[in-house]
């Protein structure tokens, strides 16, 4: 049995992407934000130091273990538990990445760092980057983001935008949008005039569906976001829906390690596990009795679902 991958997860049935297989550079929860939204709970460690916090050569080696296992996906995406571009050798693992594979390596980030040049060097090395603005003002900023306190608002969109313009490839702008919060006209517009600065190659509404950090940051309606969406220049995509459930004829085995490496990075239903690891519910129905009888998962509900995050 081939060692369990610590830095590798997926793949994951995505909203945004398809199918992706995931890269985490960063020891879980260490961020630049404390998002009151984030789908893998509170930030315990906040900082803005770039390190090289896992050896580049152990995420190779992974990366290259499960691509050589013959995983489906349509995405390499550099994400997980933390804030990718606060790991230092960020180039470098992007330039592995597409040294093992022909498919598109994507960072999914959430852009505050992208006013440093150093970060923006790195990811030049993408084929798309995925940054976040989630608010139209710094107050309603830190109220969302809650950020480390040395980062700026204005500096940070300024980087977004700087960014867009000298990068290659394509930038996807994720806004989040939060019921009570940024789902209000008058928020939206502001966003808005952010969005037409910054002039990604797409920007992509979301919200929240999966378990957040705090029980207060509630999940706008496909209904309002279609309003809002009209607000927003350029091309514009509603994240919403289900990934497509292709689980039902899966293999009937999977192992905890493939269960908590993927919840512990990205809260999931059964079937979304199911569909992810391409195993039948009931295999994973069965593994998720033993965990829980262990204690290393936490069954949450959202929505009228119940997602499973690591404990």
């Amino acid at each position: 049995m081939s060692a369990p991958f610590r830095h590798i997860y997926g793949p994951v049935a995505s909203r945004r992407l398809g199918r992706t297989l995931g890269v985490d550079p960063v020891p879980s929860k260490t961020c630049t934000y404390d998002c009151i939204y984030c789908q893998v709970g509170r930030t315990t460690e906040k900082t803005l130091e770039r390190a090289h916090y896992v050896p580049i050569d152990e995420i190779l080696e992974e990366l290259g273990r499960a691509l050589a296992e013959g995983v489906e996906a349509d995405y390499v995406v550099i994400a997980g538990s933390g804030e990718p571009t606060l790991h230092a050798g960020l180039g470098a693992i992007i330039r592995g990445a597409h040294a093992l594979t022909k498919l598109p390596v994507v960072v999914i980030t959430n852009g505050s760092l992208l006013w440093r040049a150093d970060v923006r060097e790195d990811l030049m090395a993408a084929d798309i980057v995925m940054p976040s603005l989630d608010a139209g003002d710094s107050q309603t900023y830190h109220y969302v983001n809650r950020p480390h306190g040395d980062l700026d608002f204005e500096t940070i969109v300024d980087g977004i935008a700087t960014f867009t313009r000298e990068f290659d490839g394509e930038v996807w702008l994720e806004v989040f949008l939060l019921a009570g919060v940024t789902s209000i006209e008058a928020e939206m517009r502001k966003i808005a005039k952010l969005v037409a600065t910054i002039a990604p190659t797409r920007t992509q509404i979301n919200t929240a569906t999966r378990p957040t950090a705090e029980d207060f940051a509630y999940a706008v309606s496909r209904e309002r976001i279609e309003e809002l969406a009209s607000l927003i220049p350029g091309v514009v995509e509603i994240v919403g829906g289900d990934p497509v459930d292709d689980s039902r004829t899966g293999a009937d085995e999977v192992t905890d390690d493939a269960i908590i490496g993927l919840i512990g990075r990205h809260p999931c239903t059964v079937r979304e596990m199911a569909t992810a690891l391409r195993v039948h519910p009931r295999a994973v129905g069965r593994q998720l009795e033993s965990l829980d009888r262990e204690g290393r998962i936490k069954p949450v509900v959202r929505n009228g679902r119940i997602y499973y995050c690591a404990a």
